[in-house]
């Protein structure tokens, strides 16, 4: 421990410090220091493992020490109050956070305390944190919010002088983000001179970014955005299939290029094998186990479902290079410092070039260290999203993550979360979140009516006393009833799935948490992958899944929303840039080439679409006639992009259609002829009335009653229960349907309604994307093609339609018999 026995000055304590671990400040790190002592806030943006956290950590050490010269005065066994709070967006980052934070704090010999409080702390240590504070607090948005309902612990912030939210553009865009927004609101209230600063990677948009962050504070003379190391010195490669299917598929995950990738992991120290989805990392692992047996206890599996123990389990073995490789998702795309990690394997495509670079700067994770990412493609078209990736990343084309305006939910459960942590007046509140970003805007009118909803559930809910949750008391907005405090403490937060169960063997540990939905499912003897283990279901009692370790071959895999991720809009710019050259005859890189056989048969069939151009391919088929349609946008956009066409086109054709959509393009099929030169005519893609036309197009109703069931929870509506008395993901949705139907009928200017249909059209049609979509087809010239064949852009879409109809072992059979048919049309290319 470097203790000096007389005063020191901090900049000499802090070059000490540097020393003994062998580095020399960055030039941006000394800017963030010297921007926190005199008092900014800001955003730091610079490349994974730049050293970002020591740039926000050193700043209140260095404050501290300027404050407190004399070592001989400092006292360990009465640490200082709290004064920095260090927000992660994910539990499990918190152990390996406070690793990384302790390290300076013991070689400086500080007697600060540093702790952790999120949903794994003990039950105890939260007792005593609610006491005394430590000095600096590792915790979560959710954590956060808890505290803030706890009155005696608001006196403790007082004295809080930093917030640090690390991994800020994971946050961004999201209502976790917009529930710090409004927690660091209570908290400039409760500190005046709190410094914030946020921690990024991988931003398109850091003035918006820096304005979330800071609300009201986002001026010229209290803030800065410093920019680290952009780039970080990475080498992305690609394994290339020794065979190209010139018709590929997507839906299989690409588990053939296990023998390939054991090579790879053979000549790493450490590995992390990134798949998209966690029933793929389940997969994937099992797969690898079954080609390697050798390897078993040194590859695990690691995913935000399993049990906190299980994750810790992997998370050290990682750090002490135990582990030859952890197949994960992104639970372990953040913030991880495991130094050890020399290669990053990254399966399917990312979907966008800020993720793929996130992700390979978790090898070689520290400052002067190269990274090193291989792709593994599922199917061969996602060579060319890797090639567009790179011209991406290469011209600093990153995603933009738009921040949510006004979502009144949260601001309902944030309404709730004061009153029960000592109570509100409205007009101190109002200002109070008006001072965010994402509710400048918010006008009286809607402000009155979450108070009122709040207080007795809204005109059409006042005569239920269950509504009443906040009531007016000596002028203040309070909660007095223990239920709702106790049942708005176990509710607390915006992260929404379907009810989850916990998955536990018979005698012994739990393993983690599958969704009830999947668990319904099983009968008891069947077999199903979890945690990297094969196990068989006994029986389902009192909310868990019990289970035992099982033998032989898994008849399941489990299945977790939100595993569909959609190709960026500036991949999809990117893709289309790669198409164009291609059109041209340029085959930039590796990847492209190995694309020549597949890009020869869809020029000579078709037609490569260049950046100006709409490609459109008529085929007829068996039994009627198909569309495909290649915009290159995204499946979400196609998604609405096809209801959209088929609705538009039915107003002056009569005709069925039924539709699939993958990133690159749609299909429609009718059993009669699709007249798409007269649809092209009659304005099929024209922007006037899009969003009229597009609620039409889509069961709308039915899409915002689904989103209707999130808000209601976020908003309090319904609750999930108490731990150990979950309420059914049925009994949730039907009380979300019934309230969704009340609304309707006897209050349809409920907020809450409105908020459920604008999130539909911002966040599952991205309607705004497909308005930019339709202007740029509108400038585009359209191209229609009459191919002898399917080609090979249309063929995945072709298989998409198939897989409704068939089983997955069928569609294989099938699927490789039109692939034999195909390349017999196609000859040697």
């Amino acid at each position: 421990m470097l203790k000096s026995p007389q005063p020191s000055t901090p900049n000499q304590s802090l070059e000490r410090y540097f020393d003994t671990i062998g580095f020399r400040p960055f030039r941006f790190q000394r800017s963030v220091w010297r921007a926190y002592r005199a008092g900014q806030s800001g955003l730091v943006h610079s490349a994974t493992g730049t050293g970002k956290t020591l740039a926000a950590w050193m700043g209140p050490l260095l404050s501290f020490l300027e404050k407190n010269r004399d070592p001989t005065q400092w006292n360990p066994k009465r640490p200082p109050p709290l004064r920095v709070l260090w927000i992660t967006p994910l539990r499990a980052l918190a152990g390996d956070t406070e690793q990384s934070l302790r390290a300076p704090l013991d070689a400086l010999g500080l007697p600060w305390r540093l702790e952790s409080r999120t949903g794994d702390s003990k039950a105890s240590v939260k007792a005593r944190q609610r006491k005394r504070l430590p000095t600096a607090l590792i915790t979560t948005p959710e954590s956060l919010s808890l505290m803030l309902t706890h009155e005696k612990m608001l006196d403790q912030f007082a004295g809080l002088e930093g917030i640090i939210v690390d991994e800020w553009h994971e946050l961004l865009g999201t209502k976790r983000g917009v529930q710090i927004e409004l927690a660091l609101a209570r908290l400039r209230r409760l500190s005046p001179n709190l410094r914030t600063w946020g921690l990024s990677a991988t931003l398109g948009n850091l003035q918006q970014a820096q304005e979330s962050l800071l609300g009201a504070h986002a001026t010229p003379e209290r803030s800065r955005i410093i920019e680290g190391s952009k780039e970080k010195r990475m080498k992305i490669e690609s394994v290339i299939p020794s065979k190209i299917d010139r018709f590929p598929w997507s839906g299989h995950i690409g588990t053939k290029m296990v023998p390939q990738v054991a090579e790879l992991l053979e000549q790493s120290a450490s590995t992390l094998l990134f798949a998209n989805t966690r029933s793929q990392t389940e997969i994937w692992y099992q797969h690898l186990l079954k080609h390697r047996p050798d390897w078993a206890g040194q590859i695990a599996v690691h995913h935000g479902s399993l049990d906190a123990s299980v994750r810790r389990w992997v998370e050290d073995g990682l750090r002490a290079g135990t582990l030859r490789a952890v197949v994960c998702t992104s639970s372990l795309d953040l913030g991880v410092d495991f130094t050890a990690v020399d290669l990053v394997v990254q399966v399917g495509s990312p979907k966008g070039a800020a993720r793929l670079l996130q992700r390979a700067g978790r090898s070689g994770h520290q400052p002067g260290v190269a990274s090193r990412l291989v792709f593994v493609p599922t199917n061969a078209i996602e060579l060319v999203e890797l090639a567009a990736a790179q011209d991406a990343i290469r011209q600093r084309k990153l995603e933009a993550r738009e921040p949510i305006h006004k979502p009144l939910d949260v601001l309902a459960q944030h309404l709730v979360t004061i009153a029960i942590g000592g109570g509100f007046e409205s007009a101190d509140l109002l200002a109070e979140v008006r001072s965010t970003e994402a509710y400048q805007s918010l006008t009286d009118a809607e402000w009155n009516w979450v108070i009122d909803f709040v207080c007795r559930g809204g005109s059409s809910l006042q005569a239920y006393p269950e509504f009443s949750r906040v009531e007016m008391s000596d002028g203040r907005y309070v909660v007095t009833q223990r239920r709702v405090t106790r049942q708005h403490r176990m509710n607390i937060g915006t992260i929404v799935s379907d009810a989850s169960m916990k998955v536990k063997y018979m005698k012994g540990a739990t393993l983690g948490t599958a969704e009830e939905n999947f668990i319904s499912r099983l009968s008891p003897g069947e077999k199903f992958l979890f945690a990297g283990r094969l196990v068989e279901l006994v029986r389902v009692k009192d909310n868990a899944a019990y289970v035992r370790r099982a033998t032989g071959q898994p008849d399941t895999v489990p299945r977790w929303m939100g595993g569909r991720m959609p190709l960026s809009s500036e991949l999809s710019d990117a893709l289309r840039g790669k198409m164009e050259e291609a059109a041209g005859g340029e085959l930039v890189g590796r990847e492209m080439k190995a694309l020549s056989g597949l890009m020869q048969i869809q020029q000579r069939w078709s037609k490569l679409p260049k950046r100006d151009e709409l490609l459109i391919e008529r085929i007829k088929v068996r039994g009627g006639y198909q569309l495909f349609v290649f915009p290159f946008e995204g499946r979400l956009v196609h998604e609405g992009l096809s209801a959209l066409m088929a609705y538009r086109m039915s107003q002056y054709q009569k005709a069925t259609f039924s539709m699939a959509c993958n990133d690159y393009g749609l299909v429609l099929q009718s059993p009669s002829i699709i007249e798409i030169d007269a649809a092209i005519e009659n304005g099929v893609f024209a922007t006037d009335e899009l969003t009229g036309d597009i609620l039409s197009s889509m069961n709308a109703t039915e899409m915002a009653k689904r989103q209707f069931r999130q808000i209601a929870r976020v908003a309090g509506l319904i609750q999930q229960g108490f731990p150990g008395q979950q309420k059914k993901s049925s009994h949730l949705q039907a009380s979300s349907n019934l309230l969704f139907d009340v609304f309707n009928q006897y209050d349809p200017d409920n907020l809450l309604l409105d908020q459920s249909r604008r999130e539909v059209l911002q966040h599952q049609l991205e309607a705004s994307r497909m308005f930019d979509a339709l202007e740029r087809i509108g400038r585009s010239r359209i191209v229609i093609t009459d191919p002898p064949k399917v080609t090979p852009l249309a063929f995945p879409l072709l298989v998409d339609k198939l897989r409704a109809r068939v089983s997955s072992e069928t569609l294989a059979d099938r699927v490789a018999r039109m692939q034999r048919d195909l390349e017999k049309a196609a000859g040697e290319a």
